[in-house]
């Protein structure tokens, strides 16, 4: 069981932190809420207690015996401070030590992860920026704030990210002592990473169509990732099961065409092109515009034609230096689909094939994958468990082409 610390700063997004120490809890992890004194403001500490089922810590003094300043920042195994207003960011950043939580952040020896809110221009501000480089220099992970709604009636950068996505780089931490070091590089720096996930869909009628299982989880697994580690991030969306989140750029695509024409459309400027989603192979040579409707007893014949080949077609139009990487889904294991992966990395001509055996529906819509990642001389890596941990070594295996 991993001891998390929840950290909640005073802003009126403290109540999403709610749904985050459920979520955390729920995941099997042992969870402290330090709030501070304004955080007690907007939730009670009557709502940490009984959703942690542990004691809340307050301040400094109460149970001084058991010097809490110090000892809950050397037991932890991770820190996540949500909601981290400009206040608590700028307190961090100079070494402020004024309440329990700037005492914990102080003596942690753990990752530290930090997941801003506030409004845009106090995100934009060139204090906060530079309160959130020097935690960065520092080996503090934070977080980009995602846009949408504010309190009041304005919008912009600046919103909590939600629950969801939070436990998520949480999970990934905890998962695997290679990722904060990996965050904390930001070797994706000033490189544009085009990510495609999801399935598409080829339309028969107006209400029905020929598509697959994909729920976009690994794509979005690995943009989370990359901006985490400093990319800009642009996600070609196929009918997702689960919302994008997060500070990028998002074009939502329905069909196999559409998913080749925005692909191309991003890759124009990428650095990094992932085809993580998986496209229908065929489509209908012919759609019906109104509901095809039961004949009797008759069944329905209908005739297919192959769909555009997004990824060959990417590789075709390659710029010099552009890294792309494929997915195979194969329903295959072991030599067979070792076999099955190497013949697709020749034929399509990418850099990296990251493989899979999905037989009896596995993967698709699961919180964990298992992935062999092979490169033309043979396998370059491979990776099992949360895909957040995954994306993550699908990124250390890109960035190790150039090394």
């Amino acid at each position: 069981m991993s001891r998390v610390v929840l950290g909640v700063s005073g802003g009126i997004a403290a109540y999403k932190a709610c749904g985050l120490l459920r979520l955390l809890a729920e995941g099997g992890h042992e969870v402290t809420v330090v709030p501070t004194a304004h955080a007690l403001r907007f939730v009670g500490e009557v709502t940490w207690a009984a959703l942690s089922g542990r004691p809340v810590h307050t301040d400094v003094f109460t149970g001084a015996q058991d010097v809490p300043h110090v000892r809950l920042g050397r037991e932890a195994d991770l820190v996540v401070v949500a909601p981290a207003t400009a206040d608590l960011l700028s307190r961090a950043a100079t070494g402020r030590a004024d309440d329990l939580l700037t005492n914990v952040l102080l003596t942690a020896t753990c990752p530290v992860l930090m997941v801003p809110a506030m409004h845009t221009e106090m995100w934009l501000h060139p204090a906060t920026v530079a309160n959130v480089a020097t935690l960065r220099e520092r080996g503090v992970i934070v977080m980009h704030p995602d846009s949408g709604r504010l309190t009041g009636a304005d919008s912009g950068p600046g919103r909590l990210p939600e629950p969801d996505d939070i436990a998520a780089v949480a999970t990934s931490l905890l998962g695997d002592d290679g990722v904060a070091t990996a965050m904390r590089r930001r070797d994706f720096a000033g490189r544009h990473l085009a990510v495609s996930a999801g399935g598409t869909r080829e339309h028969l009628d107006p209400v029905r169509f020929i598509g697959n299982a994909s729920s976009g989880k690994m794509g979005l697994a690995i943009a989370r990732a990359a901006r985490l580690r400093g990319a800009r991030v642009t996600v070609v969306a196929a009918n997702l099961s689960v919302p994008v989140g997060g500070d990028v750029d998002v074009v939502p695509v329905g069909s196999t065409a559409e998913l080749a024409a925005a692909m191309a459309a991003a890759s124009a400027d990428a650095d990094v092109i992932v085809m993580a989603a998986a496209p229908a192979d065929f489509t209908p040579v012919s759609a019906s515009d109104t509901k095809l409707k039961k004949d009797g007893d008759a069944g329905l014949s209908v005739e297919l034609t192959q769909t555009t080949d997004v990824l060959a077609g990417l590789v075709r139009s390659r710029r010099e230096g552009q890294v792309i990487v494929g997915f195979a889904a194969e329903t295959a294991e072991g030599e067979q689909l070792l076999e099955l992966a190497r013949a697709k990395l020749a034929r399509k001509g990418c850099d990296l094939l990251v493989v899979n055996d999905v037989s009896g529906g596995k993967v698709f819509g699961a919180a964990e994958n298992r992935v062999t990642i092979l490169g033309p001389a043979g396998i370059v890596a491979s990776g099992q468990g949360d895909k957040n941990v995954v994306a993550h070594r699908i990124l250390d295996a890109i960035v190790g082409l150039s090394n």
